[in-house]
């Protein structure tokens, strides 16, 4: 027993920070049932650099640089950081975009899920059961060849640009200079303390790089493996010790401050148009798994230094963008026609990448395997 809790309890704790953390966050001053939510958070973090003029949503939110800062510390620290790229930047970078429309449909990304159903959201049922669908199409893909080729070392220095530019952000961030937009209205004008936003984003960071943490990581292995597999390989068995965490924690929490409210009316960041949160959920976990990561991993990979995560990251910056600009958007009202073009076009978009991408006969490419042992 001693040798399984010193082997899982970096998972637990993992798991322990994001549901603990999360819904702290939402209880001092994040948005209801958005305490953590990458997709929402960088559409704020467009809106403050002015890529679009929603003045409703519009803040440097703390936890996106914390979580890419984290990442770039700890990895340093541990010798991990490891300048790489150069496989299909563009495709990674038009995925990352899709990802953050499915989630926008959905009204959050695979985090604020669990967030949302650990609270007592019931509406985000078909979104789990789209993302799940996604990752299963995903995984047919990877199991029959797909690849975007592995990556190659590239100079340092294109490792450090992301992470500089979150330290950009973050004079911003505490300098507040009048280039910058922060919203007096609206979800943009809620949020917890900066230093404790800040603090739970690095910690977050450092500790997924350790991990290697990702949701639609965790339930490929659901797929791939039978359990005797799972239990044989600690990083899979860790994964989902992670996601199980995460959850009870996060229901922990949310029990704690009043935040726990069962049923399907009345949730905050939430819509009845299921099947197109559904399709959205779908998007994502489908472009997760062809990218090796859900949004959250993308964001801590690029912090240790790799250039394709970067690439993606950067898509979904400007997806976000899009999402406000081009208003895609679900709300509580619904999804609008725009959105659902935006959902289809991303699934057409991702079809064409995999079959154009794939290589029969060859199996899992040795890029993907490699992550999934």
């Amino acid at each position: 027993m001693g040798q399984v809790l010193r082997r899982y309890w970096p998972f637990v704790f993992m798991g322990a920070l994001l549901g603990v953390g999360g819904m702290v966050l939402s209880w001092l001053g994040n948005p209801p049932n958005t305490g953590i939510c990458a997709s929402c958070f960088l559409e704020n973090v467009a809106g403050a650099i002015g890529l679009h003029d929603n003045p409703r949503m519009q803040y440097l939110r703390p936890e996106i640089i914390g979580f890419i800062l984290g990442s770039f510390a700890f990895s340093l620290s541990r010798g991990e950081f490891f300048s790489r790229g150069g496989s299909s930047p563009l495709l990674r970078f038009g995925i990352g975009v899709f990802l953050v429309v499915g989630s926008a449909v959905f009204i959050g990304c695979p985090v604020k899920l669990i967030l949302r159903l650990a609270a007592g959201d019931l509406t985000v049922l078909p979104g789990l059961v789209g993302l799940v669908v996604g990752i299963y199409v995903g995984l047919e893909f990877i199991e029959n060849g797909f690849s975007l080729g592995e990556p190659q070392p590239t100079s340092r220095a294109s490792g450090v640009v992301l992470p500089g530019i979150m330290l950009l952000l973050l004079l911003f961030l505490l300098l507040r200079p009048r280039v910058i937009n922060f919203s007096a209205t609206g979800a943009g004008a809620l949020h917890a303390p900066v230093l404790l936003s800040l603090g739970l984003g690095l910690v977050i960071g450092a500790a997924a790089q350790y991990t290697q943490f990702c949701i639609t990581g965790g339930i490929a292995r659901l797929f791939l493996w039978g359990p005797r597999e799972i239990l044989n390989c600690p990083r899979s068995t860790g994964l989902l010790v992670s996601i199980a965490s995460f959850f009870a924690f996060a229901l922990i929490a949310a029990l704690a401050t009043g935040q726990f409210h069962p049923g399907v009316e009345g949730q905050p960041s939430s819509t009845d148009a299921y099947g197109w949160t559904f399709l959205g959920m779908a998007l994502v976990g489908f472009g997760s798994v062809l990218i090796r990561g859900c949004p959250l991993r993308q964001m801590i990979a690029a912090g240790e230094g790799d250039n394709d995560a970067a690439a993606a990251v950067l898509g979904m910056l400007v997806g976000a963008a899009l999402v406000q600009n081009w208003e895609l958007g679900s709300t509580a009202g619904g999804t609008p026609p725009a959105g659902r073009i935006a959902v289809l076009a991303g699934l057409f978009f991702l079809f064409a990448v995999g079959l154009v991408n794939r290589r029969r006969g060859y199996g899992i490419a040795p890029e993907y395997q490699a992550g999934l042992d």
